[in-house]
């Protein structure tokens, strides 16, 4: 007998995939909460998305099992969030399991009370405990203990933690503005991480951080140090010739997992295309290596090929696993690699991409040899055109008849599930990165897709007072928007402007910041809530201002009105920078390089292009 949940009633792809699990799941909603009231059980709350691979693996352990599930239902109310979907329920609890536990991930549990305070926290729970980790079914089956026999313990330790997550979005405002002491601060700790042998920053895990190589791009413009830009041409070329890199289909996954940019996290985001675009058009316009042009294109490519909907909007991601397994779809064996060849110099071509007969792709678990390899690149073009004597011109034609020919072998693959959902926040920086990629590269077509996408999200994701709307999907318009849609949506505006020149535009990005001046910002201190002082669904309203895998919304926000006021000639604008600047200031002196798109945006400030 099919099994279905609530859950089979949302629209997104996340929340879907768990509607047929015996879990008694509830969307985040006032009947979930209810609920739990009137039953008198804490909360059960699991945050994940689509293409999260640990995700995948707590579901079939857990969720999909039916003793695990019915000690979930009989312990707690269970509600099931798309983080995509619900960023300020996301940025909440993260909040608090980093508090909790010391770190963060996905997917995320929190135990809460029906009040929606948590008391326990962590990320992936396998179903049975061991190693030390504690288990689904004994978690539940102490928590049913001991909120039936002494409820106070936990409901203590729930309000001292919501004390202590309401002083962490609590920043205490600096007297004076972030100046030029901040910046070679900043500059400082991230040359000191720098992994000067394989690039990129600090040990494995390792993430591509576009912001952090913008900051230093940026810095170099200012200072003329040389040593800067060679931070990030060497991160660049060896993200580009590393497993990180789709080198068949193209499109940067998510991570590496190893120090060496080979082994990569192989989900797809849309975001990290369009940051990462973004910041190899800035090294491309600074040192013209046609490398960076090319990847450039090649992800605008990826994106105009698998990434687009009917509609013009962007979707949001690609899975990691296929047929159940992580990266089967990515990888080859050497049989494989040789089938898909055949006789077109199958020995040379094994050469370039590094295709071996033991693999290079490791099991994550038993870090063993599989078998399978992940294409990559040892040596640049240039050195394989003068090993065959041929111009780099004439062996990147014959790289690319071979690599078109392993495409259309891969696509005959099961493919990953692809996230469909659009999101205006993501759609933003896609808009920017196509916007700034017809204007440096001179391509009209970017602009086109640029153009697109922007009237998309006017004419289809919009409210009737003017405000904006957070995800799209099957011809529905839903979600109350968070500050990051109109922060990012407003910078592909902006970007749009100054490629087009066309004035409305420019119109669009003002209406939108005069609503999200009005509706987020923080009178009392300066700088934005994620959420609008209308919207009450959480116990607190989430502050962000850390440059993580995508930068804050305060830090775009903060880029923002810098160009606003520059581009209008209206002061207000810069008046409100210059309160962010002190409203963050204290929390940024403690780590700067953490902050490196907000400092971006105080180098505007400073008087920098």
């Amino acid at each position: 007998m099919s099994i279905t949940n609530r859950l089979i009633h949302e629209k997104s792809p996340y929340l879907l995939q768990h509607a047929h699990n015996p879990v008694d799941w509830y969307p985040w909603s006032d009947a979930a909460f209810k609920k739990a009231k009137v039953e008198n059980k804490p909360i059960f709350l699991s945050i994940g998305y689509a293409t999260c691979h640990w995700c995948h693996v707590m579901e079939k352990e857990s969720f999909e099992d039916r003793e695990a599930a019915d000690e979930l239902n009989q312990t707690f109310v269970c509600v099931k969030v798309d983080r995509e979907e619900r960023p300020d329920v996301d940025a909440l609890y993260m909040t608090a399991c980093q508090m909790i536990v010391g770190r963060g991930g996905w997917p995320l549990t929190i135990f809460m009370t029906q009040d929606k305070k948590p008391f326990f926290a962590a990320t992936y729970i396998p179903k049975k405990s061991r190693f030390g980790r504690a288990g689904v079914i004994d978690l539940c089956q102490k928590i049913r203990s001991v909120w039936s026999e002494n409820p106070d313990t936990i409901l203590f330790s729930a309000e001292k933690i919501a004390g202590h997550l309401e002083k962490a979005f609590d920043f205490p405002v600096d007297k004076e503005n972030l100046d030029e002491k901040i910046l070679k601060a900043a500059t400082q700790e991230i040359h000191r991480s720098f992994d000067s042998k394989y690039g990129g920053f600090d040990g494995a895990p390792k993430f591509p951080t576009a912001h952090r190589l913008q900051f230093l791009l940026h810095q170099y413009r200012h200072t003329e140090n040389h040593e800067l830009l060679e931070m990030v041409t060497h991160t660049l070329t060896a993200m580009r010739y590393g497993g990180i890199w789709d080198h068949v289909g193209f499109g940067f996954h998510r991570y590496s997992t190893d120090e060496k940019w080979l082994l990569p996290h192989f989900e797809k985001m849309l975001y990290d295309q369009a940051l990462l675009a973004m910041v190899y058009l800035e090294a491309f316009q600074i040192t013209n290596n046609s490398l960076f042009s090319q990847t450039v294109k090649e992800i605008f490519t990826y994106v105009g090929r698998d990434m687009i909907s009917p509609t013009g909007g962007f979707y949001t991601a690609e899975d990691a696993d296929s047929e159940g397994v992580e990266g089967k779809f990515y990888v080859w064996t050497l049989e494989q690699w040789q089938n898909a060849l055949e006789t077109k110099d199958v020995d040379t071509w094994q050469k370039v991409m590094n295709i071996t007969k033991s693999g290079n792709f490791k099991n994550e678990v038993t870090g063993h040899l599989t078998g399978a390899n992940i294409a990559h690149l040892s040596h640049s073009v240039d050195h394989w055109a003068r090993l065959w004597k041929m111009t780099p011109d004439e062996f990147y034609r014959k790289y690319e008849e071979t690599r078109q020919t392993l495409f259309n072998a891969r696509k005959k693959r099961i493919h990953p599930l692809k996230d469909d959902k659009i999101l205006t926040d993501w759609n933003g920086l896609m808009i920017a990165a196509f916007a700034m990629g017809a204007r440096i590269l001179d391509e009209s077509a970017y602009e086109t897709m640029a153009v697109t996408s922007a009237d998309f999200v006017w004419n289809d994701l919009r409210t009737t007072d003017g405000g904006l709307l957070h995800r799209y999907r099957d011809g529905q318009a839903a979600i109350v928007a968070t500050a990051n849609d109109y922060a990012f949506y407003i910078a592909g505006l902006l970007e749009l402007y100054q490629t087009t020149f066309k004035d409305i535009y420019l119109e669009r990005a003002l209406l939108l910041q005069q609503y999200m001046s009005v509706n987020f910002w923080n009178d009392a201190t300066g700088g934005f809530f994620l959420t609008s002082a209308s919207h009450t669904d959480l116990p607190i309203r989430p502050v962000e201002i850390y440059d993580g895998a995508l930068p804050s919304v305060n830090s775009v926000a903060l880029c923002n009105l810098m160009r606003l006021s520059r581009l209008t000639d209206q002061r207000q604008w810069e008046d409100m920078a210059y309160k962010m600047s002190r409203a963050f200031g204290t929390r940024i002196k403690s780590h700067p390089s953490a902050y490196t798109h907000f400092l971006m945006g105080v180098g505007y400030l400073l008087g920098r292009d």
